[in-house]
């Protein structure tokens, strides 16, 4: 079996060769550093190692103006030129004229209508479910797509056994802002259980939203914590996703934020992409724009 791993990353972007601006110039990114040797900037925008390849991606796709999370989201997920669609960048949740695509094309139901297994592995604590069940659907474009294609959604106990992925990667938040019996978990420990789910499926995806809060200028108590643990992660999961075999890993975002601090808003800069394994070229050579991302997926399957 082919698996395919999806990393997607709220609000990162390939920016200007500024440490006043740029995180990723500022702060020791190893999966960027150490693991391709090099960080990416509009004058540098692709990055090869060997079964590996970093590159950018168009977010924008015809549309002026700020790209924004619904319409991205829904063109990364559901394979449609929803900017275009819709006529202009929507977010952050998907507008309701395009609740109809999620629920008809999104990722997760068109690999079940194949045949095959995929999973969502974001575990949601009680609130979200409470806030579900009580009628309101202001959701993600991912817990929609999980929620329309029938998906069961993580909870508390598979997080707690080891089978599922807290949304900030160690589990932080669940207990400190939910009080949650949990321990905190070391993001090689949380790699290991991304892998074990993942060579079981044939697609499964991890959202990290928190680098769009810290773009926007949130939670700027967290910045060094929370940017650690994320790049731990990343460097951790590129080390040992290279040594497995058919497997195919992708990392993309819906639009830039993070890459400049500078101000408080998206930007117009391109999405940055990773992709490794056995299909990275194929990859590489088909994704050009955020729609482009669900079909060359599918595609390896066909």
């Amino acid at each position: 079996m082919h698996s395919t791993l999806m990393i997607f990353i709220d609000g990162i972007g390939i920016g200007e060769k500024d440490e006043e601006k740029n995180p990723f110039f500022r702060y020791d990114f190893k999966f960027l550093s150490e693991f391709y040797g090099d960080i990416p900037h509009l004058g540098n925008q692709v990055i090869r190692k060997e079964n590996a390849v970093l590159f950018p991606i168009d977010p924008l796709m015809g549309v002026p103006n700020i790209p924004l999370s619904g319409t991205g989201q829904t063109s990364i997920f559901c394979g449609v030129n929803a900017q275009e669609i819709l006529g202009q960048h929507f977010g952050p949740h998907p507008h309701p004229d395009l609740k109809h695509i999620i629920e008809k094309e999104n990722i997760f139901k068109s690999f079940l209508e194949f045949g095959l297994k995929t999973t969502f592995v974001n575990a949601y604590p009680k609130p979200f479910f409470d806030y579900i069940n009580s009628g309101r659907r202001r959701l993600s474009v991912t817990s929609l797509s999980a929620l329309y294609a029938g998906l069961e959604l993580r909870r508390y106990e598979e997080l707690k056994n080891g089978n599922a992925l807290s949304a900030e990667i160690d589990n932080s938040i669940w207990i400190n802002k939910f009080s949650y019996d949990l321990e905190l978990v070391k993001p090689e420990t949380a790699v290991d259980r991304l892998l074990s789910i993942s060579i079981d499926h044939h697609f499964t995806l991890f959202e990290y939203f928190l680098t769009d809060h810290l773009g926007h200028g949130r939670h700027k108590d967290q910045f060094d914590n929370w940017i650690k643990t994320l790049d731990s992660f990343l460097f951790d999961l590129l080390k040992k996703s290279e040594s497995l075999e058919n497997f195919t890993l992708i990392i993309c975002s819906d639009h830039g934020n993070f890459e400049d601090i500078s101000i408080k808003m998206h930007t117009l800069n391109p999405s940055l992409t990773i992709a490794l394994g056995k299909n990275h070229n194929l990859f590489f050579d088909k994704i050009k724009n955020l729609s482009d991302i669900k079909e060359t997926i599918l595609g390896q399957y066909r």
